[in-house]
């Protein structure tokens, strides 16, 4: 069985975006040094669960980088389609999606992509397996938080892995005893 994962990157305290939702900060380092390192990551990912706001992101470069891969768009409101992707738009809490996002993956990993509030609301639901977080070395001062539960998360490290730039990737399991075994 697939696990969940949380994938993201964040400055150095703790922020996935900045007030005004912008990227810049990030995109500022590019992609070549991480690639590799990405391609190994989506190539055991079945699915994906995405945030409104991250699907407007993407809306607006113009660019669906996640092929035929089944991906849920948590909203609550009308957003338009991306021709070809395999998109399917859901509301309400992630626990009454959570059997068909893990049957959606086949039995690969789910992604949890972009926004900190819904990684929190699985990580609140007990539904998140794992934060995947690559601290870039830059410092916001305040914006998006990784990972805005209501509650503390114990975190086991897993590995470290350190990019050309200063950037480190930890990836971590949750722990604590609400961590949930996903519904069939």
């Amino acid at each position: 069985m697939g696990r969940t994962q949380y994938y993201v990157a964040a400055s150095a305290d703790g922020y996935i975006a900045d007030w005004e939702n912008h990227l810049d900060w990030l995109l500022q380092y590019g992609f070549e040094a991480y690639q590799d390192h990405y391609d190994a990551f989506v190539a055991d990912v079945g699915a994906l669960a995405m945030g409104a706001s991250t699907y407007e992101f993407v809306l607006e470069q113009g660019d669906w980088a996640y092929g035929d891969r089944p991906v849920r768009v948590f909203t609550h409101r009308d957003l338009p389609r991306i021709e070809g992707a395999n998109l399917e738009f859901v509301e309400g809490p992630v626990a009454r999606h959570a059997g068909a996002l893990l049957a959606s993956a086949g039995g690969r990993n789910l992604w949890v992509v972009g926004g900190g509030r819904l990684a929190a609301q699985f990580a609140d639901a007990g539904l998140l397996d794992e934060l995947w977080l690559t601290c870039m070395p830059i410092v916001l001062g305040g914006g998006h938080p990784v990972l805005p539960t209501s509650a503390a998360r114990d975190l086991r490290l897993q590995r470290t892995t350190h990019f050309e730039g200063g950037a480190v990737e930890l990836r971590y399991a949750l722990e604590g005893p609400d961590r949930q075994v996903w519904p069939e």
